[in-house]
């Protein structure tokens, strides 16, 4: 859950918690999970430059143009100002993307996230690679 009602949880781990939901929600092509965690303003920037709104983000994790398969959190720094942050999510996830084959990779997501009505939503998604510490060496179970 990531509403502001959840009693004792702070805002760090709220803003994780929609990370990790937005990650879930690819994996499960989970149409109505995506459609919480991401701000109706979202827009994800691929490595190549291509920019996917939310509703066609999520038409192509539905339909099949974007798999992923499992996600591994390595890390997810997080940097807050009032109702605005920026969560830097480094995960080792198994994705088949726009036709390619399935493959690793050490996917960083820098997520901007605003906050609003007590609940934290990703408005900004900017897709990049890193390397893990032990890059190459770790496998992802299905």
């Amino acid at each position: 859950m990531i509403t502001g009602e959840v009693s004792g949880m702070d805002d760090t781990r709220q803003i994780r918690n929609a990370y990790e939901k937005m990650y879930a929600g690819m994996i499960a092509k989970g149409e109505t999970m995506l459609r919480e965690v991401l701000d109706d303003s979202f827009v994800l920037v691929h490595m190549t430059g291509m920019r996917q709104s939310k509703e066609a983000f999520i038409r192509a994790v539905c339909n099949g143009t974007l798999n992923y398969f499992s996600a591994v959190h390595e890390n997810m720094p997080v940097e807050r100002s009032g109702d605005t942050a920026v969560l830097t999510g480094q995960s080792y996830v198994a994705a088949a993307v726009f036709g390619g084959g399935r493959s690793n990779w050490h996917l960083q997501q820098k997520c901007s996230l605003k906050k609003t009505g007590g609940k934290w939503s990703i408005t900004r998604s900017v897709a990049s690679t890193y390397w893990g510490e032990d890059a190459g060496c770790k496998a992802v179970q299905p």
